[in-house]
């Protein structure tokens, strides 16, 4: 099998505790991650695994953050895009994506992403002040990574019709219940995602939606061969996820993972998984 050429991780997180708590990292089963992950860590673990450039994606609801991540990604030679957050649902929201763009590191800001998955209500994605939050996302010409569980992906194909201009970038295959091997009604919901043309999906965060201990690539290949059939190759990325995949895997497991899993594609089609589809989204200079 020939090797990709260009790298892309286009799904990594970065944080440090002394900053700023990370208030979803609690219990016993995530302690393994409950420490500072800088982008010094990362740095040698991509290198190790021939990664050229990668995305950076918020992990908290605060406007702070983001700014913070733009001026990292303009002090890395590594970070090539910034996926950040502001509330979609203040008036304002055109005005602090314009003042985002502004700051330094402002040219790296490529998505934009909230929580959903915390939402209570399933139909967040479709309430007014939402929607027009969204559509200020799609005048400033940049993506929207969808976070959501597979409960809420019926609410995501609808913002995703509402909204045809915008790129929605569904985060982790939309977490399907690897660990319990039940596909439906994700798979089906998951096509009606994909059928929309302004739809996007990232091959990450599989492995933590496995059995950490005890996955093989044979459990997470009935939900990647979804995606990939319902997606295409044009419209897959690979991201590690990284340091959440901690949990269940190293940095280069998770990689050699995506590979084996993608084994089956012709070189061009891996190029796009591994590359194009993450440049071409988020706009990414090679």
């Amino acid at each position: 099998m020939t090797a990709v050429r260009r790298l892309v991780d286009a799904h990594h997180h970065v944080w440090d505790l002394s900053v700023r708590e990370q208030d979803w990292i609690t219990g016993p089963e995530l302690a393994p991650i409950r420490r500072d992950f800088l982008i010094d860590d990362l740095v040698p673990e991509a290198a190790a695994s021939g990664v050229d450039a990668t995305v950076l994606v918020q992990t908290v609801t605060v406007p702070e953050e983001t700014p913070e991540f733009l001026a990292l990604a303009a002090a890395s030679d590594l970070i090539a895009g910034v996926v950040g957050w502001t509330d979609l649902t203040a008036p304002g929201v055109a005005d602090a994506l314009a003042g985002l763009r502004e700051l330094p590191g402002g040219d790296r800001l490529v998505g934009i992403r909230h929580q959903v998955q915390g939402e209570p209500d399933p139909e967040w994605l479709l309430r007014p002040d939402v929607r027009r939050g969204l559509a200020a996302v799609a005048r400033a010409g940049l993506a929207y990574d969808l976070v959501v569980r597979p409960g809420q992906l019926p609410a995501a194909a609808k913002a995703a019709a509402a909204h045809p201009g915008l790129t929605f970038v569904l985060d982790h295959l939309g977490k399907p219940a690897v660990a319990a091997g039940e596909p439906e009604p994700w798979a089906s919901d998951v096509r009606r995602l994909a059928a929309l043309p302004n739809t996007v999906c990232k091959l990450s965060g599989l492995v933590t939606e496995a059995d950490w201990a005890t996955w093989t690539v044979a459990d997470l290949r009935p939900y990647s061969d979804t995606a990939l059939d319902a997606f295409g190759p044009s419209r897959l990325m690979f991201g590690s996820d990284w340091p959440v995949c901690g949990l269940a895997s190293s940095y280069a497991g998770v990689l050699a993972a995506a590979r084996e899993l993608m084994a089956g594609l012709g070189e061009a089609e891996r190029a796009d998984v591994f590359a194009g589809t993450a440049d071409r989204t988020y706009g990414l200079r090679g």
